[in-house]
């Protein structure tokens, strides 16, 4: 194929679509394994994938039907409506940091209110804290007189509200069912999904509504995922060991890594445990130890842009040496066992003969090679 013609392919927008849907899904759910979490995904996608034939014609008539007069608001799918993942957001073009980053000022008081209402929001637990306190932030206020209606039962939704003040009565079909009293949450799900709301919520009394729109969230959400796998990137360019992988396997690996973060004195991993995995610095400094003599003796002291685990793992023996971070907070990228040994397949050679290297130094510190193992 020439180059001219495949600068002419053109990716679906239904395939957008799709991979923004399943992208949004993993970075809420953060699954343990990503192959497993994908075959479920679009297993059960296929399984409760929609009739889209005559169901839709109907759709449309009713959506035209129900657009005026007192009559029974629809909750049917109507055509106009479209998933949230159709409308397009690319983190790598947007250079504005201050959209994600709005701040809505809040008294000590509210901020800890929003705090204790959000913290059992689904969608919520898997933030960081980072990225917690940016939409906390985002949280823009609405207030609302007797009368108002905050959304209607069929209507496309947009906005989350968590309650700072006000009474609320919720509806389905006109019939009432609940109340909100000064307090509670609703809409959450308008953060992901441009979906019909099933219930009409109208205030009673004057209120103070915090609301989150869904474009503000995905932006925080996509754009700290995407600062994210671009500074894993640029560690694990710097590391020489993973020169013998291609590109495309680093992007892998970055994907996989976890951020953990240890305060100056903690223990990062203890000699004699089982090797669960390998450590990228990020930020600090760690430090190597080896019990000896009743006392632990420093072997070594490693920076950003080094590594350390990596070689029980190839050994398959215990860890024979302690880290601990030092000289304050120690951020770390943390590549699971599993991970390791998917994605490292062609750095073994190389960290193999790394324990030759390992080994020697620790001969000049113990005097015989019969007194060391693996420190790592």
């Amino acid at each position: 194929m020439s180059s001219d013609s495949s600068r002419r392919i053109q990716v679906p927008d239904e395939l957008k679509e799709v991979l923004l849907q399943f992208s949004i899904a993993y970075l809420v759910e953060q699954p343990v394994d990503l192959i497993d979490f994908a075959a479920e995904y679009f297993n059960k996608l296929q399984a409760h994938r929609p009739n889209t034939t005559t169901s839709d014609l109907n759709d449309d008539n009713q959506s035209i039907n129900s657009q005026e007069g007192d009559a029974e608001p629809p909750i049917v799918q109507s055509s106009r409506r479209k998933s949230v993942f159709a409308e397009a957001y690319d983190p790598e073009a947007d250079d504005d940091d201050e959209g994600a980053t709005a701040v809505f000022p809040k008294t000590d008081e509210q901020r800890a209110r929003l705090i204790e209402s959000v913290k059992n929001v689904l969608l919520f637990r898997s933030l960081e804290k980072e990225q917690m306190n940016q939409v906390l932030d985002a949280m823009f206020e609405r207030k609302v007189q007797p009368g108002d209606f905050i959304i209607r039962q069929g209507d496309d939704g947009d906005n989350f509200y968590v309650i700072e003040s006000g009474v609320y009565k919720v509806y389905i079909n006109d019939k009432h069912i609940s109340t909100y009293n000064h307090t509670g949450l609703f809409g959450e799900l308008a953060l992901l999904y441009n979906m019909p709301r099933a219930a009409t919520v109208q205030a009673e009394t004057n209120g103070l509504l915090w609301a989150m729109d869904r474009q503000t969230f995905r932006r925080i959400l996509l754009k700290s995922a995407f600062k994210k796998r671009k500074m894993y990137e640029e560690l694990l360019n710097s590391v020489p060991m993973l020169k013998a992988l291609q590109n495309y396997e680093r992007m892998n690996l970055a994907d996989a890594l976890v951020s953990k973060t240890y305060e100056n004195g903690d223990r990062i991993i203890k000699q004699g445990d089982a090797a669960d995995g390998m450590y990228f610095i990020e930020e600090g400094t760690v430090s190597v130890r080896m019990d000896q003599d009743d006392s632990e003796i420093e072997i070594s002291k490693l920076g950003k842009g080094q590594y350390f685990g990596e070689l029980a793992l190839v050994t398959h023996r215990p860890r024979a040496a302690s880290v601990y971070a030092t000289g304050g907070v120690v951020k770390l990228a943390f590549l699971d066992v599993r991970a390791f040994e998917r994605l490292l397949g062609p750095c073994m050679d190389i960290m193999k003969r790394n324990i030759d290297d390992y080994e020697s130094q620790l001969v000049k510190i113990f005097g015989s090679k019969n007194n060391i193992t693996d420190t790592r």
